[in-house]
C-alpha cells in the first residue's frame, strides 16, 4: 500500500478504534492494542507500507496525534 492512502486510513482507524475503548479517568491509549485490534479486524495491511522511520514508526506518530498524545514523543 502507498504511505498517503494508510495515512488516512490509519488517522480514521484510530478514532474507530478509540470508540470500543474504555476510557477511565487516567486512561493511556496503547499503540500496542491498537495495533492488535487493527490486525484482528482486518486491517493490518495499512502498517504496510516504506518509511524511512519504518511504517510502525509512522502509524504510532499519528496515533498519537490523532489522540492528542504527543507528549510521549
Amino acid at each position: 500500500m502507498k504511505r498517503p492512502e494508510c495515512k488516512i486510513a490509519i488517522r480514521r482507524l484510530v478514532h474507530e478504534w478509540a470508540e470500543t475503548q474504555e476510557r477511565p479517568a487516567n486512561w493511556h491509549p496503547s499503540f500496542g492494542v491498537f495495533v492488535s485490534w487493527l490486525k484482528e479486524h482486518g486491517h493490518g495491511q495499512y502498517l504496510d507500507f516504506r518509511s524511512t522511520m519504518g511504517a510502525s514508526y509512522d502509524a504510532e506518530q499519528w496515533f498519537d496525534e490523532e489522540l492528542k498524545q504527543g507528549w510521549r514523543n
